[in-house]
């Protein structure tokens, strides 16, 4: 007779991507095995869905192929040939390896992470520690949200804005440069909410994604423009004194300098550099003035395909602009939100522990942008560089598939004089060329805590099973690695509980009900905000206004006022090369994956089917293309092979490969990187991967 007991828990949990989501989430285990993982019915941003991504993520944790034990290369870098290894064979490898490089120039270690978990635990409080007590050369993380995020800062003064739980009482909404059906569903649905309680819906996009068919209105710009399409709606709210003059006398400065700058942004000219017809620019205008004139809330929600061209920081800056001019800001429901980031008291310091560093006036700091860092690791020691980098650590990201003119990205980690640890779930692209494999836990098997982008929540993660094999959490990994490498400090013992513990800082009345102890059992606590953060101005910005004319704008060498930055690659800004390339290339999130993270479950890349090129059919028939075939997508940089898919979603002019597949899963080896530069933006030093010019020929095979 079977007398076995089960034992069923339901643990808490939070997503860790890298969403604006942020979901709570229940796991169910059954005799230490999770069976089971859901939305949180109750977190009122969650409301018990998550995306199709995240909730296949138990197939991720039980992966076949997933990274169960550290290993050490074999083969030739790339090859991704490894054999298993100990623990203390890795970390013995490791050390010996890092300390005589840090004994001449430890600046010449580079960390490599990013959001692969957006936990303050596993993300960067101890990995930080170590390397700043290690006087490793310190990471400009830059590759998806600087540009905008310093254009926000400079108009409004911290990433504050609209609660996404007010979006569905607006009457207005603006997606400006998203597609949240694929990247911020539970921002969908109240958006969903707010249409079916008559509100009109706007895409601003180039490519008619899944969220733009379903607005009402579609303002299909040219890549890159977004910043004069915003100088023609301020000039006619101007023109046609659609303007709150009481708000704006009270709470903004500089709206007069504004006002004569953006009488030269005519209908007619905006219409020109954006590419859409004139009448679209005064109906965008007039729908946002005059619903606002009425009392009524308009919204904005701007996303990341703004800032991802020359003038991407300048776009954002100047949608920040237009909520200010209408008396927005008002309204709960009002106003604009491009991340929500700053709203928390995040301790950043006593996580990180900047002071650790060591102060060495021979080694100053050094600081390497993540976007070039295909230039960066091929540069030589220099003066004006610094030491060559010789050890790489790179958790949390996959910069060989993410990072931009992937073909020097390789080149640079191909480097055999060049010692590579990457802490990874999989072998990715990047996990090929390491030297050392270190395998970390996935979210279900490690404790952590969330803030968000997208919405006002702290969400607590509990770990719901063990780890599987030799995993361990990067918080862990980074202490064993500190005690190899010497370093007592007490900082070092500190456990993922007492990390937590700390993170936010109780003392400020946003944050005044954390504690990590009832988090953990509770889930999740909404931060205590005002409902209309600027209702009343307070703006955190020097002036404590919204600031049309920004002084520390003019200090940084920038145009104070808003202006429009054309883009590196368009047919208007660069001819030779447009006759050359002719054809605008974005390469926006495909709905099944992450960026690059589930590209490897099965079931997701089924969905998917194969990489693939959207073009419009007039651009296909100039080229002798039809629908399925192979083509090669080409410019400067480099090439890839894609099937073609005929149709009028990417407008006449633009190409869209939806993105970012692992190169080694694709059918030629290669994803739209090969094709994306390495040149920054106007502020913030971030990558332009929509700036972009290629052409597209029949290829003579399949890939």
């Amino acid at each position: 007779m079977n007398t076995h007991i089960t034992n069923t828990q339901i643990i808490r949990a939070a997503c860790p991507h890298d969403c604006p989501d942020t979901c709570a989430m229940l796991v169910t285990v059954q005799d230490e095995r999770a069976i089971e993982i859901k939305g949180d019915p109750e977190h009122p941003n969650t409301a018990g869905v998550l995306c199709t991504k995240v909730s296949r993520y138990l197939e991720r944790t039980y992966h076949p192929d997933r990274l169960l034990h550290p290993m050490r290369r074999i083969g030739r870098k790339g090859e991704g040939r490894f054999e298993r290894i100990s623990w203390d064979d890795a970390l013995t490898t490791i050390t010996e390896r890092l300390k005589p490089i840090a004994a001449r120039d430890a600046r010449a270690i580079l960390p490599y992470s990013y959001a692969g978990t957006m936990g303050v635990v596993q993300g960067e409080s101890m990995a930080m520690r170590f390397f700043n007590r290690l006087g490793a050369s310190r990471l400009d993380r830059t590759i998806c949200s600087s540009a905008g995020g310093v254009g926000y800062k400079y108009t409004i003064g911290a990433k504050i804005g609209t609660d996404t739980e007010q979006f569905e009482h607006a009457k207005l909404i603006l997606i400006w440069g998203g597609n949240p059906i694929a990247s911020n569903l539970h921002f969908w649905m109240k958006v969903q909410e707010a249409k079916r309680r008559g509100a009109i819906l706007v895409a601003i996009d180039p490519y008619r994604s899944l969220t733009a068919e379903k607005c009402h209105h579609h303002v299909a710009v040219l890549p890159g423009t977004d910043a004069a399409l915003a100088l023609g709606i301020m000039h006619v709210l101007v023109r046609d004194g659609l303007l709150d003059h009481d708000y704006i006398a009270d709470y903004t400065l500089g709206f007069d300098e504004l006002k004569e700058r953006v009488a030269a942004w005519t209908p007619e000219r905006v219409a020109a550099t954006c590419g859409i017809a004139m009448h679209k620019v005064e109906l965008l205008a007039r729908l946002y003035g005059t619903t606002a004139a009425r009392g009524e809330p308009v919204a904005i929600r701007v996303n990341y395909g703004v800032q991802r061209s020359h003038g991407g920081g300048m776009a954002v800056r100047n949608i920040a602009c237009l909520p200010a001019l209408v008396g927005a800001w008002r309204h709960p429901a009002g106003g604009v939100l491009l991340s929500s980031g700053d709203s928390f008291p995040k301790r950043a310091a006593q996580l990180e522990r900047p002071d650790l560093a060591p102060q060495d006036p021979l080694h100053p700091p050094r600081t390497i942008n993540m976007s070039t860092i295909g230039d960066d690791l091929l540069r030589e020691t220099s003066p004006a560089f610094g030491p060559k980098v010789e050890a790489l650590i790179v958790y949390n990201a996959n910069p060989v598939a993410v990072a931009p003119e992937s073909a020097k990205v390789a080149q640079g980690f191909a480097r055999d004089d060049l010692f590579t640890v990457v802490l990874e779930h999989f072998q990715t692209d990047t996990v090929d060329y390491a030297d050392i494999v270190l395998p970390a836990t996935t979210q279900l098997e490690h404790a952590d805590v969330h803030a968000t982008y997208g919405h006002l929540y702290i969400v607590a993660n509990n770990p719901a099973i063990a780890p599987l094999g030799e995993a361990l959490p990067n918080s862990e990994i980074f202490r064993r690695l500190a005690a190899r490498m010497g370093f007592d400090d007490p900082c070092f013992s500190e456990s993922d509980d007492e990390l937590a513990a700390q993170a936010f800082d109780s003392g400020d009345a946003r944050a005044a009900h954390y504690d990590w102890s009832r988090l953990k059992e509770s889930g999740w606590i909404k931060l205590q905000m005002p409902a209309a953060p600027f209702a009343q101005g307070g703006f955190p910005t020097p002036s404590g206004k919204c600031e049309f004319y920004s002084e520390r704008m003019r200090e940084a060498g920038l145009d104070p006022l808003p202006d429009y930055i054309p883009p590196y690659e368009s047919a208007a800004s660069a001819p030779e090369l447009a006759s050359l390339y002719p054809l605008a290339m974005i390469s926006p999130p495909q709905r099944n994956f992450l960026n690059t993270t589930f590209v490897n479950v099965q079931s997701l890349r089924n969905t998917e089917g194969e990489p693939h090129l959207e073009i419009h059919p007039e651009d296909a028939a100039g080229r002798g293309i039809v629908d399925g075939d192979t083509v090669r997508v080409f410019n400067q940089r480099g090439e890839m092979r894609v099937r073609a898919r005929l149709n009028d979603g990417a407008r006449k002019g633009l190409v869209v490969a939806l993105s970012i597949w692992w190169k080694k899963l694709a059918p030629d080896g290669r994803n739209a990187n090969e094709l994306t530069s390495q040149r920054l933006t106007d502020m913030g030093r971030a990558p332009t991967f929509y700036d972009v010019l290629v052409q597209v020929e029949k290829a003579d095979s399949s890939p």
